[in-house]
């Protein structure tokens, strides 16, 4: 289909404005020659004579003049509709329209100008918005040379009547002029560089009070021109003359950095098709399937000389001028830091790429609080997080340049970066974006002088600003009922599994390694109200309560110590002081949550998957990890009745006392590694090991023992106590307690649901396995300790085997063929049903699947004989799809010895898919164990006789032809009579098995 306006595919429609503008033109065209009608159109003839106008204006040149006129004549409405019909035009087909319709468009955008048309400031925007940055197409090129060229000849005019356009198309000649001189020796660029030069040196020299309306941003254009010697000098002068620009209350640079750039200008440097992909992408487009849609965008808007300095312009619009709602940030969409670690990826060129990280941080250098919007900050804090599990060199790379432009962005006003440094990461941490910077200055995947650099940058934010916490103090945060207005931001990005997006720190402040956490009363300061003698049990509760905040600002130790009285007093009340209002579960445990949250911690936090072992070092000393101590060790009521409340409240519990019990399991393993007892001779080892949350374990449970007397484990004072069996109690104890949360939790939040406690069990498994690094140790634990939950769960060994990798199924194959745990049970149905599910999954996962199968059944006594007559004779297997579950029944069949009862059903299988099944087992059999094959046959043989009776011809059970065609090939090859076994099969070896 041809058009006059577009260039269109062969199989591409025509707009419908362009259908409109055509049909208009043709049923009016006789009206649009001179002499016009002197009548005054009605409002629905004026619309359709502005329609009509307007394609003659762009496909008639010749009568271009002659349709204004006439345009003239008639308007009533000061252009407004014509204007609108150019405004969507240049919006939505501009990159299609054909080559002489572009130039009439501009040439009747000038005359829009002229007469000062409706909307004219906002069809010359569009228009800057078509140049696109890095493009040195002639259409490109262009379109710069007729709109500067536009703005110089029109200057007076747009000075007046639009201003904002003139600040806009400095905006974008500024951006458009470091790609142009980039390219120095093109000659024909020559003409259009000295153009755009001279405009822009127009506008910072005679209107800077307009220039400085662009913001901070303004100097970020302008450091990538300070080569151009005009822009060298209008540079020297803002720093060092800025009186030369005769503006009223400009007399430092610093004003400038402390502007925030609207939004607006960088919609500038986006043309509206990009934005529309864009935003399509970060608003519809699920976290997992982006990379086709990427891989588009990419193909279509960033391959070609230079095309790729776009992308500088693409993160500053995906900062600060995309801010996706609540409920997006909420779902699987793919969040923003990940599409822009894509772009970051995209980048070839060195310098391309130092100016997209410096978009990405620029906001950083200078925020306010006050006047900025922490969504521009957001991304890059995000990407370098949620980056360390799988990305760690975005991490390293984003974190080394922070560093460096702190230090070296500007160096003479270093002053307003560190406070904007300051500002940026208190409010980060304080809208719970992070839970504090030491989930970068901690974190071990970072080289060490990356970590040690930005701690030093910390320390001095927090010296010379006297606003940013230290990385080891506990952060400031607000309060949870602030919270719930910014709730998107502790939303953070989905990782693979989506879990990534939750960025929540676990561990409340860094400890020293060797520092336990006194839990006697008889440590208490006199700021803490340990002495409750002569306060009723009520008020005691409620006092240490109304501390709780207050010690933890001063100390995470002495916090800690207030929280576990709160606990013991708790546990301790009488019957009478149990009824008072204010000592309810949920009143304190409400009250409880508030304290924290005041000082910026959160109770049974989401785990967070860049933290290797959350209970190591610094994690132990955090008050969720004591409450799940006082739990597991007492496994009080009340203190029951304390998590249900703030697991109905959607904090995760389960999952946290899940985690606690299975880290202590392997922490306890290991501890045991040397020898059944542990002696005082290797605790000093065990202390210098990592098992920090074994030790604190052991130093609770003792304590309780003795009074509370003892602050911790010294030497070999209880080791003599800790023998194997005393560990593997402890150990089995914490188990049960989680358990007992789990089906308490059944019964009281979910009664109408009667799988809600597998459920539940597997939500809490999904949520802690993630951070755990011993992923094989981790289900080991949970398959012996919890094997009723565990054995044959579909969904868990489903997780089970897409997240372990090849060595760590490895690791737990091990385990099973030396029956240390069982991961299928023994109940056949459970296992067939197991089989059958499994076909529908992933390939890579079935054969992690056949792998633990064959590990475990070829071992167990399970009847292996039922599963494969169930499986054979469902009528749902596939050539293709079952063919994995099929080969490792093959393998299994082969590893197990050829009973007469397997012997039996497999000569009892179908002939109807794979055939050779059958033959291809009695094959490998008579290699590994023919004795028994050929005696489990004779005694298939005889029951088969007597079931079926001896008369030749009776109908009775189908025997598989190919088990029995390979025996008969068998004989033959080694020269031996056909035996009775044969002869008592041949009468019913076409016999089909009775339904």
């Amino acid at each position: 289909m041809t058009s006059e306006l577009l260039k269109l595919t062969a199989y591409e429609a025509k707009n419908e404005l362009v259908l409109s503008l055509e049909q208009a033109f043709e049923e009016l065209k006789p009206e649009l020659s001179p002499p016009f009608p002197l009548t005054i159109p009605s409002p629905q003839e004026f619309s359709r004579l502005n329609l009509a106008i307007l394609y003659g204006v762009l496909t008639e040149p010749h009568l271009a003049k002659t349709h204004i006129k006439h345009l003239h004549a008639i308007v009533t409405d000061g252009y407004a509709l014509f204007g609108s019909l150019i405004l969507k035009i240049v919006n939505d087909l501009y990159g299609k329209l054909v080559d002489s319709v572009k130039d009439q468009l501009v040439w009747v955008v000038k005359e829009m100008v002229d007469v000062l048309g409706v909307g004219f400031d906002g069809f010359l925007v569009c228009l800057l918005r078509q140049i696109v940055g890095g493009d040195f197409s002639d259409g490109n090129l262009w379109l710069c040379f007729e709109l500067v060229s536009l703005f110089s000849s029109k200057w007076d005019c747009l000075l007046e009547d639009a201003p904002f356009v003139l600040t806009s198309a400095l905006y974008v000649y500024l951006r458009v002029l470091a790609d142009h001189c980039k390219l120095s020796t093109d000659a024909k660029l020559e003409s259009l560089k000295r153009l755009e030069i001279e405009f822009c040196v127009k506008m910072l020299r005679e209107q800077f009070n307009l220039c400085m309306k662009i913001g901070r941003d303004l100097i970020r254009l302008l450091r990538d021109l300070v080569h151009v010697p005009e822009f060298q000098a209008i540079w020297k002068d803002m720093v060092q003359n800025p009186s030369e620009f005769r503006t009223e209350g400009f007399s430092d640079i610093s004003q400038l950095y402390c502007s925030r750039t609207s939004s607006r200008y960088f919609l500038l440097r986006i043309t509206p098709e990009m934005e529309a992909h864009l935003r399509f992408l970060l608003m519809h487009v699920k976290f997992g399937n982006q990379k086709r849609y990427q891989m588009w965008f990419a193909k279509k808007f960033l391959f070609g000389q230079e095309r790729e300095t776009i992308v500088a312009d693409i993160i500053r619009f995906i900062c600060c001028a995309h801010h996706p709602s609540n409920e997006t940030i909420q779902s699987d969409i793919i969040p923003r830091w990940a599409v822009i670690g894509w772009l970051l990826k995209s980048c070839r060129k060195k310098y391309v790429e130092a100016n997209t990280k410096l978009a990405l941080f620029y906001d950083w250098l200078f925020f306010d609080e006050k006047i900025d919007n922490i969504m521009n900050i957001e991304p890059a804090m995000l990407l370098m997080v949620c980056s360390i599990p799988k990305y760690v060199d975005i991490t390293h790379s984003l974190l080394e340049f922070l560093l460096f432009i702190a230090e070296n962005y500007e160096v003479d006003r270093n002053y307003v970066i560190i406070r904007g440094l300051s500002s940026a990461m208190r409010v980060l941490v304080q809208k719970g974006v992070v839970r504090s910077m030491d989930i970068l200055t901690s974190c071990d995947a970072l080289s060490p002088l990356l970590r040690e650099g930005l701690r030093k940058l910390i320390l001095r934010l927090n010296m010379e600003s006297n606003e940013l916490q230290p990385a080891h103090l506990p952060p400031h945060s607000v309060s949870h009922s602030s919270l719930q207005n910014v709730s998107h931001l502790a939303k953070s990005t989905p990782a693979p599994e989506r879990q990534s997006a939750k960025i929540m720190e676990v561990g409340l402040s860094k400890e020293p390694a060797d520092s336990s956490i006194p839990i006697s009363g008889d440590s208490f300061t006199t700021s803490c109200p340990s002495n409750v003698a002569s306060e009723s049990q009520f008020d005691a509760i409620e006092s240490l309560v109304q501390n709780l905040a207050d010690a933890m600002k001063k100390s995470n130790r002495m916090g800690l110590q207030i929280l576990e009285e709160i606990l013991l007093s708790f546990v301790n009340l009488d019957g009478q002081a149990s009824t008072c209002g204010s000592t309810f579960p949920e009143t304190l445990s409400s009250k409880i949550v508030d304290q924290f949250e005041s000082v910026g911690y959160q109770l049974f936090a989401p785990f967070d998957v860049s933290i290797s072992v959350p209970y190591s070092d610094s994690g132990i000393h955090s008050p969720t990890v004591l409450i799940a101590r006082s739990f597991i060790l007492s496994q009080h009521e009340r203190l029951q009745e304390m998590l249900l409340f703030w697991s109905r409240n959607g904090f995760q519990v389960g999952a946290h006392l899940l985690f606690y019990a299975a880290r202590l399991a392997y922490e306890a393993c290991i501890s045991d590694s040397s020898g059944n007892a542990i002696s005082s001779s290797n605790f000093s080892k065990i202390s210098d090991s990592g098992m920090s949350l074994f030790l604190f374990h052991v130093d609770g449970y003792f304590s309780i023992r003795n009074g509370r007397k003892q602050d911790c484990l010294e030497g070999s004072a209880f080791t003599s106590q800790m023998d194997k069996e005393f560990v593997n109690k402890l150990v089995k104890n914490a188990f049960v307690a989680y358990k007992c949360f789990l089906e308490r939790s059944r019964s009281i939040l979910h009664k109408e649901d009667d799988l809600a406690l597998s459920k539940q069990f597997v939500l809490d498994i999904t949520s802690c396995f993630l951070c755990e690094r011993k992923k094989a140790k981790f289900f080991y634990s949970i398959f012996c300790h919890l094997a009723d939950l565990c054995a044959g769960n579909t969904d868990i060994i489903r997780f089970l085997v897409s997240q372990l990798d090849h060595a760590d199924l490895l690791e737990m194959q091990f385990e099973i063929g030396l029956k240390g745990l069982s991961v299928f049970g023994e109940s056949t149905e459970d296992i067939f049903h197991l089989m059958k599910n499994s076909v529908s999954w992933d390939p890579s996962e079935q054969h992690k699947l056949w792998g633990l199968i064959r590990s475990e059944l070829s071992v167990s006594k399970v009847q292996l004989e039922k599963i494969i007559l169930k499986i054979f004779c469902s009528n749902e297997l596939d050539a293709n799809t079952s063919a994995i579950a099929v080969g490792g029944l093959l393998t299994l069949c082969s590893c197990r010895a050829p009973t007469p009862e397997l012997v039996g059903a497999i000569m009892l299988l179908p002939n109807d898919v794979f055939q050779d099944f059958a033959a291809t087992v009695l094959a490998s059999w008579v290699v590994s164990n023919a004795s028994m094959l050929f005696d489990s046959l004779t005694k298939f043989s005889e029951k088969f006789d007597n079931e079926n009776g001896n008369a030749a011809g009776s109908v009775g059970i189908a025997i598989n032809h190919s088990a029995v065609l390979w025996l008969l090939n068998y004989f033959k090859s080694h020269g031996m009579n056909d035996s009775n076994i044969l002869s008592t099969f041949s009468a019913s070896i076409s016999c089909e098995k009775p339904a």
